[in-house]
């Protein structure tokens, strides 16, 4: 998506009250995880207050270290990492989690427990179908058509750091990429070599 497109759907991403994938729109687009990441996230690998008095401080994050795949490894060892989070995600998860709780005490005890961010209204996993049609909603509440995939919000993340002149070498690890290779084959047309960082450079962008 261009620039234009990523701040449209992330103004209709953001009505949490409307789309129940919101936020997971809102985490793959600043933070690059893949959508079987995203779908494996576990609240206890969510960090949303940090350790500002640590010395060095330690910002929101969180920890991709599962993925939906078999046995829930991660598609390599190097797309385990630790991502801080911009302050825009932090908010939007803070919102989605609140609206979570108010699910699970509204399901009662129909609510399976699996510490799961992102879940159906039960608690369940979401699989691949259920993800494609909320996030098809999303797309078309911004005005962007129907025709995209919940894979493009990674590919968004990256065109959006490389505009802003993000080098590949820091996209790349912030993607979980096992080479840069990987990053500029897929992107060399987009692709620019920049000077800035993950999580700050999207508070700008996008903040």
């Amino acid at each position: 998506m261009s620039f234009e497109q990523a701040r449209m759907l992330m103004e209709a991403a953001n009505n949490l009250d409307k789309h129940r994938l919101g936020a997971y729109v809102a985490l793959c687009v600043q933070v690059g995880i893949r959508t079987e990441e995203a779908r494996a996230l576990t609240w206890d690998h969510v960090d949303l207050d940090g350790k500002p008095d640590a010395d060095p401080p330690v910002p929101p994050s969180i920890a991709v270290w599962r993925s939906v795949r078999e046995h829930g490894d991660t598609k390599t060892l190097l797309s385990r990492r630790t991502l801080s989070l911009p302050q825009q995600t932090v908010e939007v998860l803070r919102r989605h989690r609140e609206r979570q709780d108010q699910e699970h005490a509204k399901a009662g005890e129909a609510w399976q427990e699996n510490d799961l961010v992102f879940c159906t209204r039960l608690g369940t996993k979401l699989d691949a179908g259920n993800v494609r049609r909320q996030f098809r909603v999303v797309t078309k509440a911004a005005g962007l058509g129907e025709g995209w995939t919940p894979q493009e919000l990674r590919h968004t993340f990256v065109s959006l750091l490389s505009a802003a002149g993000t080098p590949v070498e820091e996209i790349a690890r912030l993607a979980g990429h096992s080479s840069t290779r990987t990053t500029e084959v897929i992107y060399r047309k987009e692709l620019r070599p920049v000077l800035t960082r993950g999580a700050e450079t999207m508070d700008v962008i996008l903040g």
